[in-house]
């Protein structure tokens, strides 16, 4: 018997984006939809100042392309 795990790895989405693909590879590796991340991401913006905004950019230079 053979155990197979299976890891996802948080990666910048190539075919999923509008900007630099980080919704979409946070989508992916939460298991939603990328359109509820992005409209979480503006809310969280309007809502916290532009935090998100600084947070976007890190994730967008930190994480690779998948």
């Amino acid at each position: 018997m053979t155990n197979t795990v299976t890891t996802k790895k948080l990666r910048r989405s190539s075919t999923d984006k509008m900007i630099a693909g980080v919704a979409g590879g946070w989508a992916a590796l939460l298991g939603v939809d990328a359109a509820v991340i992005r409209i979480v991401l503006v809310a969280a913006t309007l809502l916290g100042f532009g935090a998100p905004i600084l947070l976007y950019a890190i994730c967008w230079f930190l994480m690779p392309e998948e």
